[in-house]
């Protein structure tokens, strides 16, 4: 058999076995060692991912992989606005390259908590290539516009201590990108 095949079923394979879910309480210090485990990420405390997975699992999914967590993105509705916010994006080193982080952010804007979002906002400092390629693909694949800007600046807000965080937006458009997701 071609090699090329044998990769594609490969990669076949290993996608068929991870699966998305909302999180509960219990995955809080799982979320956490991921989190940690995926420099440069900012970590949080294991407590603010335990109430991220508890009290806004709605919007926020994990890919489990057996029982292991193996990714995991955190968002919320924001506020007062027809905008979804993602907070963190993280995929264990084991389960790069198999297109997790897409897929779970399709899987977050194909869920009745943010059918109202007529955006998919988050913050991302210039130097987080991946991070950049990750919602330059998705902005593509559904057909949506990304913009950026300077948002959280690294004097004004962050005392000098953290690069400027640019608010990406990505503007959805209602039924391309659902039935794209």
């Amino acid at each position: 058999m071609p090699k090329d095949v044998m990769n594609e079923e490969a990669l076949m394979r290993k996608t068929e076995e991870v699966r998305f879910r909302k999180p509960d309480a219990s995955d809080g210090a799982a979320i956490w060692e991921l989190i940690r485990a995926c420099s440069p990420l900012d970590e949080n405390s294991m407590y603010a991912n335990l109430i991220q997975a508890d009290h806004f699992s709605d919007t926020c999914v994990v890919a489990e992989r057996g029982d292991k967590i193996v990714g995991w993105v955190s968002g919320h509705m924001i506020p007062n606005e027809e905008s979804f916010f993602v907070w963190q994006v993280a995929v264990s080193e084991k389960a790069r390259g198999l297109g997790l982080g897409k897929r779970m952010l399709r899987d977050l804007l194909d869920r009745d908590e943010t059918e109202g979002a007529k955006a998919l906002k988050t913050t991302i400092t210039k130097d987080n290539d991946a991070s950049w390629a990750l919602f330059r693909s998705l902005a593509r694949d559904i057909g949506g516009e990304l913009t950026d800007e300077p948002h959280f600046e690294k004097d004004e807000h962050f005392d000098g201590a953290h690069d400027t965080e640019h608010m990406v937006t990505i503007q959805l458009d209602d039924e391309a990108a659902r039935s794209a997701a």
